[in-house]
């Protein structure tokens, strides 16, 4: 059809569509809601494309998490878990790969996108969250200098959810009886805040105050999702207490 003649229709269109809008206010008659329906539709649209984007950008981390606590609370040693924890994650990141490339190319080469999209992702973030934790979320120098003596896989889960809120605190790791008899408090001789039997401390304190109770009980949930043991609880303060749970 000529395009003078698809014009010439367009207009028709908009013309009748006026003049039928123009009857329907005549009698009383709701006007159709086409506006917006359609910024609803674009909005509901929009809300579901990010809710996917975040799953399918959290879950490598998650499933990281997830698999340690797993493997390790099934007997195997820490770095045993870790390292097919790490695997895991790998093969997901490199389906991610995999897909993207076919979407974007048509074809997929399966040991380059391991090669050089999942193994470089997974080891990066796992070094990193392994053997760094930034100075702002602990409490003290005294504190970030215990970070290593935490078990790695609660190091993991830890760097994890501070990805998602950055300004957690940290506000205890390893302690000694004399810490308890410093802060006043009966010697807990249970406490995972003791160095266990593998040389690690198994529980971790984070700071409630100054966040809202909604972002609280969201860190708490993903603790508790992610196979530790979790507790509210005031000793010197209101926090939230993470430990490994037993084997």
């Amino acid at each position: 059809m000529p395009t003078g003649a698809e014009e010439r229709l367009e207009q028709l269109k908009r013309e009748v569509g006026r003049e039928l809008r123009k009857a329907a206010k005549a009698v009383g008659a709701p006007l159709p809601p086409r506006r917006k329906l359609r910024a609803r539709d674009v909005a509901k649209s929009v809300l579901i494309t990010l809710a996917r984007l975040t799953v399918i950008v959290a879950l490598p981390f998650l499933v990281y998490v997830r698999t340690s606590v797993f493997v390790y609370s099934h007997g195997a040693a820490a770095w045993i878990a870790i390292t097919g924890a790490m695997l895991v994650t790998m093969a997901l990141v490199a389906l991610y790969g995999y897909w993207l490339s076919r979407r974007m190319k048509g074809r997929a080469r399966a040991r380059t996108i391991v090669q050089w999209v999942g193994v470089p992702i997974v080891a990066a973030w796992c070094l990193s969250a392994l053997f760094t934790l930034a100075r702002v979320n602990a409490k003290s120098d005294e504190v970030h200098s215990y970070y290593l003596s935490v078990h790695p896989i609660l190091r993991v889960a830890l760097s994890t959810v501070i990805l998602l809120d950055a300004d957690l605190v940290v506000t205890d790791m390893a302690r000694t009886p004399q810490d308890y008899v410093r802060m006043g408090l009966p010697i807990n001789d249970r406490t995972k805040h003791y160095q266990q039997r593998d040389g690690w401390v198994h529980a971790i304190d984070l700071r409630t105050i100054g966040h809202s109770e909604i972002a609280n009980r969201l860190v708490q949930f993903y603790f508790w999702s992610m196979g530790f043991s979790t507790l509210r609880h005031v000793g010197t303060a209101d926090h939230l207490h993470v430990q490994l749970r037993g084997r």
